[in-house]
């Protein structure tokens, strides 16, 4: 099993030095979901939403979580990222939203966080924007399902 690497021999917190790395072309991609009641998904659904357009909106969120995740997360590297997406898939049957988050970019470090923090946020928007319709949502299975680039090359979640 690897070490942690956020912690130097003291095992006090310290920034991870990436400055002997490769400069490599490095992408995430994560994902998670947001459960609500059926007549919250329909309003999403239609745009009847009284704040507008729920998912454009999150989408947006997303993107700028995702380049500012540096801000958030205290020893995450400032990147310069090449490519953010933020995608949406409605689950009518589960009453869900699924979202995907891929981010790129071309540097030393890679971009998990990046696409953790774009989805997590994404889901936070849409829980902001509906909560005074249904409060009982639910955020979950928020994971990485992929990372590329860098010494320890290509990951997949296997199912």
């Amino acid at each position: 099993m690897a070490e942690l690497t956020h912690f130097n021999q003291a095992g006090e917190a310290h920034m991870v030095d990436v400055g002997n790395k490769a400069v490599t072309q490095r992408k995430a991609v994560a994902s998670g979901r947001i459960v609500m009641l059926p007549e919250t998904l329909k309003l999403i659904e239609q745009g009847n939403h009284k704040k507008g357009d729920v998912l454009g909106i999150a989408r947006i969120a997303g993107i700028m979580a995702a380049k500012r995740t540096s801000d958030l997360i205290p020893l995450c590297h400032p990147l310069a990222l090449s490519k953010v997406t933020v995608e949406f898939e409605i689950d009518a049957a589960n009453n869900a939203v699924n979202c995907q988050a891929e981010v790129a970019t071309s540097g030393q470090t890679g971009v998990e966080m990046e696409a953790l923090t774009a989805v997590q946020i994404t889901l936070l928007t849409i829980y902001d924007m509906c909560k005074a319709v249904d409060r009982g949502m639910v955020i979950t299975d928020v994971c990485l399902q992929e990372k590329a680039g860098g010494k320890s090359g290509h990951w997949q979640r296997s199912i």
